[in-house]
């Protein structure tokens, strides 16, 4: 069985996942680009009872695009935000998928609120590869 790690920048808090999440997905909604400080958020849902939290997070609650509240964890410390629990999905955490820093971590198979998707925003992987900064 698969055990993947995702931890925050200071690695205090972290949440050990065992399995395959059910659902990978990037949302463009104006929320989590305000969350992320980025222009879409990438995300993997699991099963809670298939998850192990360690450390200490601070929450904070808010209601989303979609209407439905979740309570997201962060780090005291470093401030990443790692996982949220859904007030509408019961039973499943969702955990960003940056806090893995797995670069074969699967893709999303799932994109919402696409309304709002910034217009290249899906377009990176055409951009040419910069070797010098």
């Amino acid at each position: 069985m698969t055990n993947r790690v995702a931890s925050c920048s200071c690695g205090q808090l972290r949440v050990t996942c065992e399995g395959e999440p059910v659902r990978i997905s990037i949302c463009h909604c104006l929320e989590c680009q305000k969350r992320t400080g980025s222009v879409f958020a990438a995300q993997a849902r699991f099963p809670r009872e298939g998850l192990t939290m360690e450390g200490r997070s601070t929450q904070w609650t808010r209601r989303g695009d979609s209407g439905e509240s979740a309570t997201f964890h962060f780090c005291p410390m470093c401030g990443s935000t790692v996982y949220w629990e859904p007030h509408g999905l019961p039973g499943f955490v969702s955990i960003a998928v940056g806090t893995y820093a797995d670069p074969g971590f699967p893709p999303p198979h799932v994109s919402v609120y696409e309304e709002r998707q910034h217009p290249w925003a899906l377009r990176a992987h055409q951009l040419p590869l910069e070797h010098e900064f």
